[in-house]
C-alpha cells in the first residue's frame, strides 16, 4: 500500500514522451535539481553542468549494461501473444511476462525466425512465469535484436528505435528496461569531468521489469537482478572513501549493486551474482555517498530506496518543487543529484 507520506500525482503533461534529442535539444541539455541531503535545499540547473557539483577525487559509478529489444509478439494459434522478457536465467531460459491470454505450463508460443518458447514453470512471483526458447545463447540474442521491440509504458505513445534506450557507455547486453539514469551523460561531459579530477568506474546490473501492468509492481523482496561489481571499480571505490571522497552511484542499480557488494568492514569486494536487496528508509549506506537518478512514480520502490539516502519529508518537499516547477519524469525526463554538497567546489 502506498504511504501517504509520500503521496503525490504526476500529471499527464510531466510524462516525458520523447527523448531529449527529439525535442531539439541535446541528452545531457535535460534540466538538473540537486538535492543536498543534509539540509534538503534545492538548486535547478541544466545536466550539461554537473561538473559544478562534483570536485577532484569524486567518483561516478556507472551501470554499463545495453538495453535489449524485451518484447516479443508471438502466436499460440490464431492468438497474438506478448512476451515482455525480465530476468535471464540460462543460456535459453528467461523469466517473462505474457500479455494477452491464460497461459499454461507445457503450452508453446510460436514467434519469428523459426524461434519457440516454452512455458516450463511459474517464476519468482506472480504474474511472472519461465520460457524455454528453442535457441540458445548469442542466436537466441540475434533474433532478439531482429525481431524484437524496446519495451515502453503507456506515456510513451510512439514506438521509439532501441537506440534511443541506450545509454552512450552500454556495453554489456541485457537489461530489458534501460538503465536511464545515465541517458543524460554524453562523453563530452564524461571527458569534462575527467579533466576536472572526477573518476569513472562502471558495474554492470542487467535491469528487470519495473512495472507488471495494471498496478502491478515487483515485490521488491523478490526482486532479483544478475549484477557483476570488477575488482578494477571495488578498487577504486575503496581509494575513494579512504581519500575522502565522495562515491556517487549512477542510478539505483548502481545503489543495489555495490551495497550488495560491500563486506562488513565497508569495504566494497568484487562480485557477480544476483542481487535481492531491497533497500529502505533506516538502510546504513556503506558504499555510496550519492545519487544521480530520474524522478520516480509514487507506487515505485526507487522511492524507498531514495529514502536511505535522504529524509523522506525533504524528499517529498524536492518533490513537489519538482512538479511545481515542471521537471519532467520517467526514462526520457529530467534528473536529480542527491548528495551532500561539498563546500570545496
Amino acid at each position: 500500500m502506498m504511504s501517504t507520506a509520500r503521496s503525490f500525482q504526476v500529471p499527464e503533461y510531466l510524462n516525458a514522451r520523447m527523448p531529449a534529442e527529439y525535442r531539439g535539444i541535446q541528452r545531457d541539455h535535460v534540466r538538473l535539481m540537486t538535492l543536498d541531503t543534509v539540509t534538503g535545499d534545492c538548486s535547478h540547473n541544466f545536466f550539461n553542468k554537473l561538473d559544478s557539483y562534483l570536485v577532484e577525487g569524486d567518483l561516478l559509478v556507472l551501470n554499463n549494461s545495453r538495453t535489449i529489444p524485451a518484447v516479443l509478439k508471438g502466436k499460440r494459434g490464431k492468438q497474438t501473444i506478448e512476451i515482455r522478457l525480465s530476468r535471464k536465467l540460462s543460456d535459453r531460459e528467461w523469466e517473462a511476462l505474457i500479455v494477452g491470454g491464460v497461459i499454461t505450463v507445457g503450452e508453446k508460443i510460436d514467434l519469428p525466425g523459426g524461434l519457440t518458447a516454452t512455458i516450463t514453470g511459474l517464476g519468482t512471483e506472480a504474474p511472472l512465469i519461465v520460457l524455454s526458447f528453442s535457441k540458445s545463447g548469442l542466436d537466441l540474442l540475434e533474433i532478439f535484436y531482429q525481431y524484437g521491440e524496446p519495451l515502453h509504458y503507456e506515456y510513451i505513445e510512439t514506438p521509439w528505435p532501441i537506440e534511443m534506450y541506450q545509454t552512450v557507455y552500454a556495453s554489456v547486453p541485457g537489461s530489458v528496461e534501460m538503465p536511464s539514469a545515465g541517458r543524460a551523460f554524453t562523453w563530452r561531459l564524461l571527458n569534462m569531468l575527467k579533466g576536472k579530477g572526477v573518476n569513472i568506474a562502471y558495474i554492470q546490473l542487467h535491469a528487470g521489469l519495473s512495472y507488471y501492468g495494471n498496478d502491478r509492481w515487483p515485490n521488491p523482496n523478490k526482486h532479483l537482478e544478475e549484477f557483476c561489481v570488477p575488482v578494477k571499480t571495488a578498487e577504486l571505490i575503496n581509494k575513494t572513501r579512504k581519500n575522502n571522497g565522495r562515491v556517487i552511484a549512477v542510478g539505483t542499480t548502481v545503489v543495489r549493486a555495490l551495497e550488495t557488494a560491500v563486506n562488513t568492514d565497508g569495504n566494497v569486494e568484487p562480485q557477480e551474482g544476483i542481487t535481492s536487496l531491497y533497500i529502505q528508509k533506516g538502510y546504513p549506506l556503506k558504499a555510496v555517498d550519492g545519487l544521480i537518478t530520474g524522478f520516480h512514480e509514487p507506487e515505485a520502490s526507487h522511492l524507498d530506496l531514495l529514502s536511505a539516502f535522504i529524509d523522506k519529508g525533504l524528499l517529498m518537499k524536492a518533490y513537489k518543487k519538482a512538479l511545481a516547477d515542471g521537471y519532467l519524469w520517467h526514462e526520457f525526463g529530467d534528473m536529480n543529484l542527491i548528495l551532500p554538497m561539498d563546500e570545496r567546489k
